[in-house]
């Protein structure tokens, strides 16, 4: 019975599925998805510890700053000399990148050679390693014919780990690879290559820039691809590097824009975040490496290692009597006898068991069928393990720049490199199907690189030359912005000349200096209930104002004020003040009441009491007929009279028909408002006090803060007043020097002290002054600072010639200096790349408000890219830098 139970047993083995046996063997390799997503969120945990300065210095993933801020936009030129180093041998290349051509191939020209690397140099000294580089440099630069006539830019690739402190500086962190060259680590390799082109002599080229080869295939692939914001290398080693939002990257100061990043992902698991995926395999391999716990997760994925990891699972399975009847051959047991290349072989798609069995057979062994089909299978387990490792690392930098965009899909291109990705035949759709499964939500492409190194380091140069030149533009188009410190005293001097010209009777000024007839400011003791009217802008403002013990209340309500009486008939405007002080009075339920009015009118007005104010001229839109050069107290006064004559014919004019309404000669225009009579509440005001919108916030000020003796409006429009000397008040002098005889007889009839008298002339010494000086500029001479944009706007605005300053400086013109500013950009083919669209033709659609809605933060390169949203314009990360900057130097010209 037992031997029938042994044949069984016996014959059952000999019948199971050969990968069967491997699947079991080889379970701690074999991944599942919530495996992967796990490896995943534990790569996004390393990406952010090194992108931040705190720790930064313990971290496995480096995250290295690369200092290159834009990918190709097809619109780069230039030739280049570009250096490879990299593997066991380097490439010397001549670069021509035609301008245009990046929406097709083509439009990269390249002439190569191919240098070998002695191996003596590999574990040399530096200093000989790259006397051998820029030897081989010289011969080629020789047998092209490439003149030394000009300086020509050189690209250099080094796929090495480097911290960048600029595009042209690095130092190497250390070696990978095979490669363990001396006195280099440390060090800034492009200052040794510069070093030793000097000592080799006879070329004259200047290099520009250093990449490793992860930027340089982003960089290429991004030529063709706008979307291409992803780099990843999958050959001898493994990297990745993607755009990152600078604000996010501690390392390097700024926050506006985006640099790539290198996250030399190959260390990830150094500090023990994959040892519980870690096979013993992996751990063998590692032991025998010539740098023990360093790059693991690069030896778990990369071709360096791929085919070591399937030989000592075939020798442990062999020794196991799992293979080959249990025998093992020298050539098995040897180190690197299974190379990458035989992994990719074996997993052909028709000839892979065949091959399988001739590398077998080449390893002097003797395989059965079932034994071809088992070590095929350790090849498929192996290698995709290897595609589910990338894709997990793949999928937390696209889950992050998602994250980063605040978008709820991603449309994006990931550009790829390397060996084992071109010649492994099915290790690059395995990568994309793991990928997309991972990440549904993203739209991901993948691009092979051509010839992505050398050309790509050539494109990087190609990109920083085409950014200097742009910023060379930029900055010359946004010269006249920026005011130096003698522009600004020249500024300052002829401000206060037009000043002081405003305060004397005779001769003009294009500052009015206008007196406000406010001689006091609040003391604190102010009390009692007060009604507060305010007309400046697009809106007036009704409010019920109640000081008691230093303290106020206020209750207020806005009512618009539409276009068409801003810019109708002065009687049409101010029986709409007067309907809304009406509807104010009756909302708070004092329609008897007969309280003190101030009203603060933010135009300019001369005046000769504080009770009266003739209006000098409109700004901020207004046009209202007849009223320049009238008392507005007198109109607002006139308005509230009809208001309350239409009162009597309240009764008829609602049992009127329509028309009779409209024919009835008696009836005040406002009564044919037939809908709105009904609502009308009789009502009157005692209007003690105008003041403009300036002299109201420095006293409102001067409520919290007695020593506030100015008032400052940067807002639709600038002003800003005073409290000056009365002595110094040329125009009032006749009217304030010499108190009336009414005056003078109560002086005498006063039982008042000497020191009385002399604390009331104290108190009378100074008055406020309305400086109205948006009008600062108006007679010429603000001319040597004012710029072709502010000229437009001037021109465009309903008052040429007029308020000059005001238009330099406040928040009704800002927005569209910046419109005509991004607008001859756009012309010149420095902003949306060259479009110009209907919307940026568009006068007013860029609104003040915008400029203040972004912030100097973090977050302000996110805010542009918004409101660029909204306004239709589609623009690139560049793009925003430079809107952002056209904001910042606008909003600073007007300080």
């Amino acid at each position: 019975m037992f031997a029938v139970h042994l044949v069984s047993f016996l014959f059952t083995k000999l019948q199971e599925d050969p990968t069967k046996k491997v699947d079991r063997f080889l379970y701690a390799m074999r991944l599942h998805d919530d495996q992967l997503k796990d490896i995943s969120a534990r790569f996004q945990a390393e990406m952010k510890k090194g992108l931040s300065a705190e720790s930064n210095a313990a971290a496995a993933v480096k995250m290295l700053p690369t200092h290159v801020r834009s990918t190709p936009d097809g619109t780069e030129k230039g030739q280049f000399v570009a250096l490879d180093l990299g593997g066991s041998k380097f490439k010397v290349l001549q670069v021509k990148v035609r301008e245009g051509m990046g929406i097709r191939r083509g439009g990269v020209e390249m002439e190569e050679k191919i240098y070998p690397i002695p191996k003596e140099l590999l574990s040399g000294r530096g200093t000989e390693l790259f006397d051998h580089v820029s030897e081989s440099l010289k011969d080629f630069l020789h047998e092209k014919n490439i003149s030394l006539e000009k300086k020509h830019p050189l690209a250099f690739t080094f796929s090495f780990p480097c911290e960048h402190s600029k595009l042209d500086q690095g130092l190497l962190v250390n070696w990978s690879k095979n490669y363990r060259v001396r006195g280099l680590q440390g060090k800034d390799v492009v200052k040794t290559l510069r070093e030793a082109i000097d000592r080799t002599g006879g070329m004259n080229v200047e290099v520009l820039a250093m990449v490793n080869d992860t930027v340089a295939t982003m960089m290429t692939c991004g030529f063709d691809d706008q979307y291409c914001d992803v780099g990843l290398i999958i050959g001898t080693g493994t990297n990745a590097c993607y755009m990152e939002g600078l604000r996010n990257v501690d390392l390097v100061e700024g926050d506006e824009g985006r640099m790539c990043i290198n996250t030399e992902w190959g260390g990830f698991g150094d500090d023990g975040a994959l040892n519980d995926y870690i096979t013993e395999f992996d751990r063998e391999v590692d032991a025998a490496s010539n740098n023990p716990g360093k790059q693991i997760f690069e030896k778990m994925v990369s071709g360096m290692y791929l085919g070591e990891l399937v030989r000592l699972v075939v020798l442990k399975m062999a020794k196991r009597g799992k293979l080959f009847d249990g025998q093992v051959s020298d050539a098995l047991r040897t180190t690197g006898k299974i190379t990458t290349a035989h992994v990719a072989a074996m997993e052909q798609y028709k000839t892979g068991l065949n091959n399988t069995r001739d590398i077998l057979t080449e390893l002097d062994l003797n395989p059965s069928p079932d034994d071809c089909v088992a070590v095929q299978h350790i090849s498929t387990i192996v290698s995709f393990r290897s595609s589910n490792l990338v894709a997990a690392g793949l999928a937390a930098i696209l889950s992050r720049i998602k994250r980063n965009r605040n978008l709820r899909t991603l449309r994006i291109t990931v550009g790829v490199d390397g060996t084992v990705y071109k010649t492994h035949p099915q290790y690059p759709k395995r990568l994309h199907k793991v990928v997309r499964r991972l990440l549904p939500e993203c739209h991901v492409r993948f691009v092979l690189s051509d010839s992505g190194s050398s050309k790509g380091a050539a494109l990087v140069t190609a990109v920083a030359q085409r950014l200097a030149s742009l910023r060379q533009q930029v900055d010359e188009t946004l010269c006249p912005f920026k005011l130096s410190q003698e522009q600004l005293q020249l500024v300052k001097a002829r401000m206060r000349a037009g000043l002081e010209a405003g305060l004397k009777t005779k001769g003009s000024s294009a500052i009015k200096m206008l007196p406000s007839y406010v001689y006091r400011t609040p003391d604190g003791t102010e009390h009692g209930k007060y009604l507060a009217l305010d007309l400046g802008g697009t809106n007036f403002r009704a409010m019920m104002v109640n000081f008691k013990r230093q303290n106020a209340r206020l209750y207020h309500k806005i009512y618009t004020i539409p276009l068409e009486i801003m810019q109708g008939t002065g009687e049409e405007l101010f029986d709409h003040i007067a309907q809304c002080v009406s509807d104010f009075l009756d909302y708070m339920g004092m329609k008897n009441a007969h309280l003190p009015a101030g009203f603060t009118f933010s135009f300019p007005c001369e005046q000769t009491a504080i009770d009266t104010g003739t209006l000098v001229s409109w700004t901020k839109g207004y046009k209202a007929t007849d009223c320049e050069g009238h008392d507005v107290v007198s109109m607002l006064r006139e308005a509230i009279k009809r208001r309350n004559v239409s009162q009597k014919f309240h009764k008829d004019v609602t049992e009127m028909s329509l028309d009779e309404v409209k024919n009835n000669a008696t009836v005040p225009p406002i009564c044919k408002q037939k809908t709105v009579c009904s609502y009308l509440q009789e009502f009157d005001l005692d209007i003690v006090a105008v003041v403009n919108d300036t002299v109201g916030t420095m006293m409102s000020c001067a409520y919290e803060d007695p020593q506030c003796e100015i008032g400052l409006i940067a807002g639709t429009g600038t002003n800003v007043c005073y409290m000056e000397e009365v002595k110094n008040i040329e125009k009032t002098k006749e009217l304030i020097g010499k108190p009336d005889k009414e005056e003078q007889e109560e002086d005498k009839q006063d039982d008042r002290t000497e020191r009385e008298k002399k604390e009331v002339d104290a108190e009378l010494s100074k008055m406020c002054i309305n400086t109205e000086w948006g009008g600062l500029g108006d007679d010429g001479s603000l001319d040597d600072i004012i710029t072709p944009y502010d000229m437009e706007v001037n021109q465009n605005s309903i008052n040429p010639g007029r308020q000059r300053f005001e238009k330099l400086t406040s928040g009704m013109y800002l927005g569209e200096i910046v419109r005509q500013v991004l607008l001859d950009l756009t012309r010149g083919g420095l902003l949306f790349r060259g479009h110009v669209t209907e919307t940026l033709k568009t006068p007013g659609i860029f609104e003040t408000k915008y400029l203040s809605q972004i912030e100097s933060d973090r977050l302000a390169l996110l805010q542009v890219r918004s409101i660029l949203q909204q306004l239709g314009l589609k623009g690139t990360c560049d793009d925003s830098i430079i809107v952002k900057e056209v904001e910042d130097l606008t909003l600073c010209h007007t300080v």
